[in-house]
């Protein structure tokens, strides 16, 4: 029995666990195999590599912000990626500009539309970070007592922001992770945290549009999975000879999904089944 994780945030991205405290967590829970995959940043690797023992797998990874031509917006994994590599790098770098523009114009939108001013500190605090998302603003919401929790806060105070396309080309995506050595993973293929998810037909048709864009894998475990949603995506891994991954994507408190959760039952899965682990 082979114990994965191949979908972990830390709070280099979205997520609240330091990458000590991560790194700590792995560690307790006794991994085998684990993949640090923050979103549009590689920022945490290094650290996360020294300090995961060589007793336990560690697997660069990434999670990259997408959407295709036909406004099919996704989630891609780079797994192995050279975190060193130009190309990667350039489109970090273009994503941080992308996302510091989105940034700007929710700031203006909780000024304008809600009389909320940020203080100096929150500003430094959303200033200096790697990559700043929604959950950073609702952090700072719900620690102003405005809202009970991340997800109304969110809703409520971002309802009807315009902040544009701020996305990667899932085809440059794709490219840059191919280009760093890496293998690209459709993340969460069936819908996302808070997402309705969809059907096999609708998931059939974005996953021939998917694999034209040179996708390599598909995260059929996945912690908000039920076994016949797991099933499907199975099955479209098999028939388009692509590669299985799994994990939890977990964000600590930020979320209310535990490390190594690849389903939504938390049966164990034997991370044996994972087949990129052999790619």
């Amino acid at each position: 029995m082979l114990k994965a994780d191949l979908h972990i945030h830390s709070n280099i991205s979205d997520g609240s666990d330091s990458i000590e405290e991560l790194a700590k967590n792995i560690k307790l829970a006794k991994f085998d195999v684990v993949a640090l995959t923050d979103h549009d940043t590689v920022a945490g690797i290094e650290k996360m590599k020294s300090l995961i023992p060589d007793n336990i797998r560690f697997i660069k990874g990434i999670e990259l912000t997408c959407t295709a031509d036909n406004g099919l917006k996704s989630h891609v994994l780079g797994f192995n990626c050279d975190i060193k590599n130009k190309e990667l790098l350039n489109l970090i770098a273009k994503g941080k500009i992308l996302r510091r523009k989105k940034m700007e114009t929710r700031i203006e939108f909780l000024k304008n539309v809600w009389n909320i001013e940020l203080t100096k500190e929150e500003l430094e605090w959303l200033y200096s970070r790697e990559t700043v998302v929604k959950t950073h603003f609702g952090i700072i919401l719900v620690n102003r007592g405005l809202s009970d929790n991340l997800i109304d806060a969110m809703d409520k105070y971002f309802d009807g922001c315009k902040t544009g396309n701020t996305r990667f080309d899932t085809k440059e995506a794709i490219d840059a992770i191919i280009s760093a050595g890496g293998v690209p993973v459709w993340a969460h293929p069936l819908g996302g945290e808070g997402e309705k998810h969809i059907e096999e037909n609708l998931f059939l048709q974005r996953l021939e549009k998917m694999i034209s864009l040179g996708i390599k894998g598909l995260e059929c475990y996945y912690s908000r999975y039920n076994f016949d949603e797991i099933e499907i995506l199975l099955r479209a891994a098999k028939n388009n000879n692509l590669l299985i991954s799994g994990g939890s994507d977990y964000h600590g408190a930020n979320k209310t999904i535990p490390l190594g959760r690849l389903n939504i039952d938390d049966e164990i899965i034997d991370g044996n089944k994972l087949s990129i682990l052999k790619y």
